[in-house]
């Protein structure tokens, strides 16, 4: 086996959140399904959001500048598939379900587990991909987040059924 492969198969074994990433402004409205995110730091805020130069959309968000991490809950498999479906034009993938703007200008998912509205405030490329720094600018958290975990190449729900009362 080799090393590439071997380490796809231990990134199998990492979980990770599951959002998506959305821009929009004078180079148009893209998204791509992610889990490569996470905190970098909190003063200021800002978040790392890897992803890869072929990709469709790449240009567009080195172009607006902007951008929206919309953290996926359990009820969000579709949805992820459809921002991951290259097939897929962006008109289309932005007809499901409800978006709402930020005030970056970004889409924000209404029914996401949390929004982070950002702007990308340096890139570095690193291999195949670019990782974005992105200062958080606002952000929205959902009042029952239920998050959506990508493990072992399957999706897992995670978090408490809202309707039923915490443990004691």
């Amino acid at each position: 086996m080799n090393l590439q492969t071997e380490f796809r198969n231990a990134m199998a074994q990492l979980g990770s959140a599951v959002s998506v990433i959305a821009t929009d402004g004078p180079a148009g409205k893209f998204g791509f399904t992610a889990s490569a995110v996470c905190s970098v730091t909190d003063t200021p805020p800002t978040l790392l959001v890897c992803m890869n130069r072929n990709s469709y959309a790449h240009s567009h968000f080195c172009d607006n500048g902007v951008l929206c991490v919309n953290v996926l809950s359990g009820d969000h498999q579709q949805l992820s598939g459809i921002f991951a479906d290259a097939r897929l034009r962006s008109q289309e993938r932005f007809s499901h379900d409800s978006w709402q703007v930020m005030a970056s200008g970004a889409p924000a998912l209404v029914s996401a587990a949390a929004n982070f509205d950002c702007r990308i405030a340096d890139c570095h490329e690193v291999g195949s991909h670019s990782v974005f720094y992105c200062q958080v600018q606002a952000i929205r958290i959902s009042e029952h987040p239920r998050g959506l975990v990508w493990f072992n190449r399957r999706y897992h729900a995670l978090g408490d059924d809202p309707h039923q009362p915490a443990c004691p």
